[in-house]
């Protein structure tokens, strides 16, 4: 559930600002409202340390000694000489780059001395060095004016030096005098490279210090917080305020802390049009498994929204199931699982998840008959036994036909849309009767609709005899009843909400071809998995076409195989199952995941990503 927030406002004398502040982050309750930006120069600590804690990870060794936490003045030592050391390494990288670049720019005119050639250019011969065509060597070295000297050829050019330069009518391409020869390019970037080396050294000591990193970045970043807090209090000369929110079952622990502290304070309910209360869901020990997902996709319903957490896991686990499909693949995510509890000797939320999608895809990959997509399963007698023939994916094993099987499964599919569907129908009917608000007839119409539609699309896709002239009547009614009371609200008159979906009419008749669309798109869960079936049996039948010696192609072809259909099954999942909870059924539900996290104003016990 989403728990109620109160909105409080703080205030305090100007003199205990800081005071305040400290006392709110131990409190570590209150997520203040409006948070502006933390001073720069905490922000860039933070950034900083962390862009330099990334960079010595290239440099550390998978064993290394654990090094005790440096204290913050040999730390502070420490970090201005791993970012000299990066400067400079930096700075040698730059540096070979640049003279590797110059030696390949002179390779072709051999190796020459620059500073020989400036010598004669004190000495009033100034030389210039060109690249020509044949043609315009030939007129050059034919003008009694031009003094030249022949030189070996660079490239597919000639090449000549010229005392003075040559006439604008003789065109050619001056060769920039470079100020160090190749010898000495050579030993140059030897000593970038020693000095790389070098640096490198010294970046992998300091690697070791990863802890000591660890442990400043968390400070840096508890003094960004504490910037940002210090920034959003508001005051003046004399008095200093702020508001946040706090859950409201907190509020006890809140009148004693604010008791303790001398605070002035005020709590009230957080006004509808308030769109900045921040979201805190308690999870029960049930809905906790589907909480990273939530986290990976960034998701969380608006506090006026409701938290349908115990079904987008219902619901996801069931797809998830079929659309990977295989028995043998939900093994292997179990596997999975078993391995991260024995790693990490604990299942958490994460781990919980995996067991409960792995468990259900072996179910559903057991009574639909799909092992690796292997026919072969069907021939062992206990796995033949797990299957429910209507749903088999080798129907012929049980009697009954490749089409009446496939029939099954997208009734099936579109049946388990109609029941989301209805759900959300049935979960923002409650919530706006709850809200005394009359639109929640529109979502009976829109439920009515559904379940129309749903009666259509089994019409149409896979034949079922139903009267289709009913049907069309239902949805007309349905329509009519949507707009009639799509535009009531509790804070307009009948007579206004009765204009307002008047005035949405079109609209309604778009979103009831999206209803429609809404109820087909279910059959992806039909489709995916066949998908996914049809491939692990081509990679099956390659296999099975390598005999003999060529049998350890086949394991590599199965492993290759196997492994891509796995990848793409997964992101199948994050597609499609995802797609089906958080557009069609939240829809539905009145959702739109607009939730502002809760953050109450705390001192960070780890790193905060």
């Amino acid at each position: 559930m989403i728990e109620k927030m109160k909105r409080i406002c703080l205030v305090s004398s100007a003199s205990r600002k800081q005071a305040l502040l400290s006392s709110l982050r131990d409190f570590g309750l209150l997520h203040l409202a409006e948070k502006k930006s933390a001073d720069r120069a905490a922000t860039e600590r933070f950034a900083n340390l962390a862009k330099t804690e990334m960079a010595l990870k290239d440099y550390a060794e998978k064993k290394k000694p654990n090094e005790p936490l440096l204290s913050d003045e040999a730390f502070e030592s420490l970090y201005r000489d791993v970012l000299k050391t990066l400067d400079q390494r930096t700075a040698y990288i730059q540096a070979r780059g640049a003279a590797v670049s110059e030696t390949e720019r002179l390779a072709p005119w051999g190796d020459f001395s620059p500073a020989d050639i400036r010598a004669l250019q004190a000495e009033g011969i100034d030389l210039h060095f060109y690249q020509v065509s044949s043609s315009a060597y030939e007129a050059a070295a034919a003008d009694e004016n031009v003094k030249l000297i022949h030189l070996a050829p660079v490239g597919k050019t000639e090449a000549i030096a010229v005392i003075g330069t040559l006439p604008e009518s003789i065109p050619g391409t001056e060769f920039p005098l470079p100020e160090k020869g190749l010898d000495e390019l050579r030993r140059q970037i030897a000593d970038c490279d020693a000095g790389v080396a070098e640096c490198d050294e010294a970046l992998k000591k300091a690697s070791v210090y990863d802890n000591s990193f660890a442990a400043q970045m968390l400070k840096a970043q508890n003094a960004e917080i504490f910037s940002a807090a210090n920034a959003t209090v508001e005051g003046d000369e004399d008095l200093v305020w702020l508001s946040g929110y706090l859950p409201a079952n907190e509020m006890d622990h809140f009148r004693q802390y604010a008791s303790e502290n001398g605070l002035a304070w005020a709590a009230e309910d957080p006004p509808e049009e308030d769109d900045q209360i921040p979201t805190k869901v308690r999870y029960n020990k049930v809905t906790k498994i589907i909480a990273p997902l939530f986290d990976i996709l960034g998701i969380l319903p608006g506090y006026h929204e409701q938290d349908v957490s115990l079904w987008f896991l219902l619901f996801f686990t069931i797809f998830t199931a079929m659309i990977i499909g295989d028995a043998a693949y939900g093994v292997i995510f179990l596997l999975v699982a078993i391995g991260l509890t024995v790693k990490t000797k604990k299942v958490n939320n994460a781990i919980f998840l995996i067991y409960v999608l792995s468990i259900a895809t072996i179910i559903w990959g057991a009574i639909t008959g799909t092992w690796f997509g292997s026919e072969a399963a069907m021939k062992v007698p206990f796995l033949k036994a797990l299957v429910i023939p209507s749903f088999a994916n080798y129907p012929e094993y049980f009697g009954i036909t490749a089409s009446a099987q496939q029939n099954t499964i997208m009734k099936f599919s579109f049946t388990l849309g109609v029941i989301q569907l209805s759900l959300g129908c049935i979960l923002s009917i409650r919530k706006k009767l709850s809200e005394k608000n009359l639109s929640f007839v529109a979502d009976i119409g829109w439920l009515v609709a559904s379940i129309a539609m749903y009666l259509l699309s089994l019409y149409l896709v896979i034949g079922e005899k139903i009267s289709i002239t009913p049907i069309f009547a239902v949805i007309l009614g349905a329509f009519l009843i949507v707009v009639l009371f799509g535009g009531m609200s509790p804070d307009k008159s009948f007579g206004q909400g009765l204009k307002a979906g008047l005035g949405n009419a079109f609209t309604v008749f778009l979103d009831t071809i999206s209803c429609f669309g809404n109820v087909m798109s279910y059959i992806r869960l039909f489709a995916v998995g066949m998908a996914s079936l049809a491939i692990a049996q081509s990679f099956n039948d390659i296999a099975a076409g390598f005999k003999g010696p060529m049998i350890v192609l086949a394991v590599v072809v199965l492993l290759i195989g196997h492994g891509l259909n796995l990848v793409m099954a997964l992101l199948s999942v994050v597609v499609h199952g995802v797609r089906l909870n958080v557009l069609e059924f939240s829809g539905q539900a009145g959702l739109e995941w607009t939730g502002v996290a809760y953050e109450p104003f705390q001192e960070n016990k780890a790193i905060k990503k």
